[in-house]
């Protein structure tokens, strides 16, 4: 008789369980995320196809399908900004951000460590270029995803700026001025004189 109850106990909770995980799942915007970092990875591929990183453009942000990254994407889809700021707000930190800033290396996240220097601490190494480059795509990239008709080539500047005083020695001097200056390019001359100036100038 015990077993019994103990048995139909336990199937109870595992019902409970299923009906509080398949309403969590309504609640998870599966396709409206899986479309964003589609669109958001083809015009990264397309803009780097266009200065020569084909390497780098077909692999672009390949983590976010991965369950640690996409599940989260999915629980916090916003539509007009990144689900990682959603997720930091409801839990203190963000599992998906750390989980893709330490596997993606166009992120300048991926390149802090402890200075050869002990006096300095924990600083920004200097990224190879060709990752500042897929950064800069990727920046062009997401305020095209997320400003959507409203984008202009002054988004990207303007998002980082906003930022930049914050970041102190998290990122590379060199490393920063090369993504602000051209950050600075995309404003003032469009993507594709920058795009010309990058394939001759500084990938050549």
């Amino acid at each position: 008789f015990l077993l019994h109850i103990l048995s139909g106990a336990s199937a109870a909770s595992v019902r409970n369980q299923q009906v509080l995980e398949s309403e969590r799942m309504k609640d998870m915007k599966v396709f409206e995320h899986l479309r964003t970092i589609n669109h958001h990875k083809w015009l990264v591929m397309k803009q780097c196809f266009q200065v020569g990183l084909f390497r780098q453009g077909l692999l672009h942000d390949m983590s976010k399908y991965s369950p640690t990254e996409f599940l989260v994407g999915c629980r916090y889809y916003q539509g007009n900004r990144s689900p990682n700021n959603a997720e930091r707000e409801a839990t203190g930190y963000s599992k998906a951000w750390l989980h893709h800033k330490g596997r993606n290396k166009h992120h300048y996240e991926y390149w802090i460590d402890y200075s050869a220097d002990p006096k300095e601490g924990i600083v920004g190494q200097k990224m190879p270029v060709k990752y500042v480059i897929e950064m800069f795509m990727d920046r062009i990239a997401a305020s095209k995803t997320y400003r959507g008709k409203a984008y202009t080539d002054r988004d990207p500047l303007e998002y980082y700026e906003r930022g930049a005083a914050k970041l102190g020695k998290m990122i590379h001097p060199e490393t920063a001025a090369l993504l602000h200056f051209l950050l600075k390019m995309l404003a003032e001359k469009g993507e594709q004189e920058t795009f010309r100036y990058i394939r001759r100038n500084i990938l050549k």
